[in-house]
């Protein structure tokens, strides 16, 4: 639902009465993943998708159906044999959806989902847990969570405020938090009193978090192309040089900050976490060197160096002789990039961003014609992993 908050929460400040669908699982060569959303205002608007167009005109039905009768209900949408162009997923995949009423007089979800919605928008980190599968009348039940563990809301009925509600809450809370820590939306299985048995509750958690970093160092022509595709794939963006003319905020117009440091002093100052991204261009040894030795050593999720193979060869000795071992030097991806034959700062630019993306997702980066392999996947599938893309 996230990846439409800056509309849906303009909706709310407007008072409408809407219904959102949410997708909570996804299968196979599903096109749209967990939290993909798609919402259906009183008047008919639409914003937002749950399937790229298969099943777009049934979940909008959905919607309707669950603004008149003010019930959430889910739904699975699969493949068609018989008839591909039916209400189905010509790809191939399966996807299930919650679809949630949210009214504007509702005065236990909707507030939720409005705060939820305002801590997106503002960029203050954030947890939406909802009730995707369990007892219909939890579905679609809501809470908040904040990274010190404070919640708005609860996921119990709504007259009730038993131990057993509270227990609830407190696992999804704690669920909550570690999914928030790692940026990551998933699904997680609970018991409806709180604990691993009972009747199964399936609780969607979506984070809110700011974007993930990607700190360029090298204020070159090829890291103005990387900060333009970096900013298209959501990056924050920094562009950090230690020479004051070459690094302006006028040649980099696309990067979010514009540096200038000694690249190792400010990584030394600046925060990263597990999604970071960094992109070393300069290849020069004085830079590269005390600026890689400390990167290596960071739980960020990409580090790549620019420089051709002779440069790589004397650039790991030159770590090695800095005392990293095998391990770390493991995580470096360098030369940086696939091999697309580039030769365009923009060509390079797509180069890195690929290897960043097959790293984040586990992608191979051979071609899928011909391939047999799973055109989607993800190496953060299971609760708990954050995607460390880095690690070879």
């Amino acid at each position: 639902m996230l990846d439409i908050a800056a509309e849906l929460h303009r909706w709310c400040e407007e008072g409408r009465d809407f219904a959102v669908a949410t997708v909570v699982t996804a299968v196979g060569s599903a096109p749209r993943q967990p939290g993909a959303a798609l919402a259906v205002d009183a008047a008919g608007t639409v914003i937002g998708s749950v399937s790229g167009g298969c099943v777009e005109g049934a979940v909008y039905d959905l919607c309707q159906d669950a603004l008149r009768t003010g019930q959430a209900v889910r739904e699975s949408f699969g493949y068609s044999d018989e008839d591909a162009f039916a209400v189905g997923l010509t790809c191939g995949g399966t996807i299930d959806i919650l679809v949630t009423p949210v009214p504007a007089d509702d005065t236990r979800l909707r507030p939720v989902l409005a705060a939820a919605l305002s801590s997106d928008v503002d960029g203050r980190p954030a947890a939406l847990v909802r009730i995707a599968d369990g007892p219909p009348e939890l579905l679609g039940r809501a809470l908040l969570v904040h990274p010190d563990g404070s919640y708005e809301g609860s996921l119990g009925p709504a007259l009730d405020r038993t131990d057993r509600t509270a227990a609830l809450d407190r696992t999804a809370v704690d669920e909550a938090r570690a999914l928030l820590e790692a940026g990551r939306t998933a699904t997680v299985e609970v018991g409806a009193d709180g604990g691993r048995c009972g009747e199964p509750v399936t609780l969607l958690v979506e984070s809110a978090v700011p974007p993930p970093r990607m700190i360029v160092f090298g204020a070159i022509d090829f890291a103005g192309a990387l900060a333009r595709i970096g900013k298209f794939l959501g990056y924050h963006v920094t562009v950090c040089d230690a020479r004051p003319v070459f690094a302006t905020a006028r040649r980099f117009p696309d990067a979010d900050e514009v540096v200038v440091d000694w690249p190792h002093r400010y990584l030394d100052a600046t925060e990263v976490d597990a999604r970071t991204v960094l992109c070393v261009l300069t290849h020069d040894a004085k830079f590269d060197i005390p600026l890689l030795e400390r990167a290596l050593r960071l739980p960020v999720a990409y580090v790549g160096a620019m420089g051709s193979r002779r440069t790589h060869e004397d650039r790991l000795r030159r770590l090695r002789e800095a005392g990293l071992g095998q391990s770390a030097l493991a995580r470096l991806r360098s030369p940086i990039g696939l091999d697309l034959g580039a030769r365009t700062p923009e060509e390079t630019a797509l180069s890195i961003a690929s290897e960043i993306v097959a790293a984040r997702r586990g992608g191979s980066g051979v071609p899928l014609t011909g391939a047999h392999i799973p055109i989607h996947h993800d190496l953060s599938a299971s609760v708990g992993m954050a995607w460390i893309g880095s690690v070879v």
